[in-house]
């Protein structure tokens, strides 16, 4: 029995002496993985980030070589607020209340799907890469052939579209606000429900196209949690509905605030964003003075998107459960 007690006291250090080396060594593998992007901001985006902030507090004399920029404080910055245009404002506030309509939506139709693409089923994995294709459809050349044809068919509608285009284009929405209001008429709701659940199941196609990662990261999620929980709840007696509120979703939820960021990033920083479309739109005009105003407009809407990430980052993470594997 000494014997016994003398083996395991001598074993157990040396485990715990690989276990501390393995984790030494994925802790070195990881900073390799990371190294290529840390050398790319410290030597291509840090000089880039540094000179933008330069420019957003100067102005620019091109009359003279080399260029010359005079500091003039915030200046900037206050034109975008208070200039004689106001639409950078009104582009941002129209941004706020559709990302209060966007980032729920999405989360909860990402992780509504992922829970029933986690069944066993036939064909689940074509039905995952069904969901998935719209995130590959909307990137690179055909966001872009996307957008030129949206741009292209607004031009076209402002030039001259009948009235009668018109009308069937607003008749083809899925839903109209009236239909809603019947829906709701014996219910107490007030309008501005009637008007989210409108603008909701219009939007549904936007919605599917901007979940396809959202729900790769939910199915990872639920892929790792183990089956066996599931049964020891199925055996004490809990119902599905039981296990998805006690098991399901407080084991998701770290998943859930990596999605809500993601989505607020995606949102922001979209090609179709009406706010970036602007900025770019005051970049590209001539003179130097539009450029150091677009700059100070990047780096207000650099700091709105850092503000509302750490709100919901800070009002997410107090409800978030983290698994603990001693």
């Amino acid at each position: 029995m000494k014997n016994r007690i003398t083996v395991a006291s001598l074993t157990c250090p040396a485990k715990r002496r690989k276990s501390k080396s393995l984790e030494k060594r994925r802790a070195r593998m990881g900073y390799v993985f990371v190294l290529p992007f840390l050398l790319g901001f410290l030597f291509i985006y840090l000089p880039m980030i540094i000179e933008s902030l330069k420019i957003s507090f100067s102005e620019i004399d091109a009359t003279v070589q080399p260029v010359q920029y005079n500091f003039v404080g915030f200046n900037n910055y206050v034109s975008a607020f208070i200039g004689e245009d106001v639409r950078f404002l009104q582009e941002l506030g129209t941004n706020l209340l559709e990302l209060l309509l966007d980032i729920p939506a999405i989360v909860i139709f990402s992780l509504f799907l992922a829970i029933i693409l986690n069944q066993k089923m036939r064909g689940r994995g074509v039905f995952r890469a069904i969901f998935f294709i719209p995130v590959i459809v909307s990137t690179g050349i055909i966001e872009y052939i996307d957008i030129a044809a949206n741009s292209m068919t607004e031009s076209m509608g402002a030039v001259g579209t009948p009235e009668g285009d018109q009308a069937a284009a607003a008749g083809s929405e899925i839903i109209s606000q009236i239909d809603v209001q019947r829906f709701f008429a014996n219910m107490a709701v007030g309008q501005g429900l009637v008007e989210y659940v409108t603008d909701l199941v219009n939007n549904v196609y936007g919605i599917i196209n901007r979940s396809g990662v959202q729900l790769l990261i939910f199915l990872a999620g639920l892929q790792s949690i183990s089956p066996a929980i599931y049964e020891s709840a199925y055996i004490e007696g809990a119902s599905s509905w039981e296990t998805f509120w006690k098991i399901t979703f407080p084991m998701i939820s770290p998943m859930i605030l990596v999605n809500a960021i993601y989505t607020i990033i995606d949102a922001f920083t979209t090609e179709s964003n009406n706010v970036m479309k602007y900025i770019t739109e005051i970049n590209e005009t001539a003179g130097t003075t539009n450029l150091s105003l677009a700059m100070a407009m990047s780096w207000m809407y650099f700091i709105v998107i850092l503000l509302i990430i750490g709100a919901v980052a800070g009002i997410i993470s107090a409800y978030v459960f983290y698994q603990r594997r001693d």
